[in-house]
């Protein structure tokens, strides 16, 4: 039947790979596959491609915490306010980026609830998902490694596969454009 493509055997399972990019960023890719073995070799080919280093499970996530990321934008941000919304909408805890840009943060289950709070207080909610945070970042200021880095972050990218790429690279602002 298989081979007729008379039966549906699409079985999607979720993988995480862990590792070192280019100049010994901590990376974590999350990919959902029907092939584990495509995927593997493929994100495998994505490290050793770009100088980086593809590890065993457990390798970089514990250099990671799971988060609930709120980002609301604001015209006038009073903090008092947002402090406020942020206890009674169940966050635990917020800051103030850019002007105009709150982010509150919560427990990766709570995103959804914490998110309709807040709209139902009227912010404009512009993202909410669950994340993986650094617990430290890694600053990079050779030009060849952020080239190779954004080389390296791109193929990921590209690849149908993955879903999620969460790195501990401090200045992605300096990566250059491809």
């Amino acid at each position: 039947k298989k081979a007729a493509g008379d039966a549906s055997t699409e079985n999607y399972e979720n993988i995480v790979y862990e590792g070192y990019g280019p100049a010994g960023i901590a990376v974590v890719v999350e990919a959902l596959t029907d092939n584990r073995n495509r995927t593997a070799g493929d994100v495998r080919h994505y490290f050793d491609k770009f100088g980086g280093n593809l590890g065993t499970s457990g390798c970089v996530s514990f250099m990671f915490e799971d988060k609930g990321i709120i980002v609301c934008e604001e015209e006038n941000v009073d903090e008092e306010k947002a402090l406020e919304a942020c206890m009674e909408a169940g966050a635990n805890d917020v800051s103030f980026e850019e002007e105009g840009i709150i982010e509150f943060e919560t427990d990766p289950s709570q995103v959804g609830n914490v998110a309709n709070a807040l709209r139902e207080m009227g912010y404009n909610v512009t993202s909410a998902e669950a994340s993986k945070v650094p617990n430290n970042y890694t600053k990079v200021e050779d030009e060849e490694a952020l080239r190779k880095l954004a080389l390296f972050f791109d193929a990921l990218d590209e690849d149908d596969d993955v879903q999620n790429v969460y790195n501990n690279l401090e200045n992605t602002e300096d990566l250059p454009e491809l």
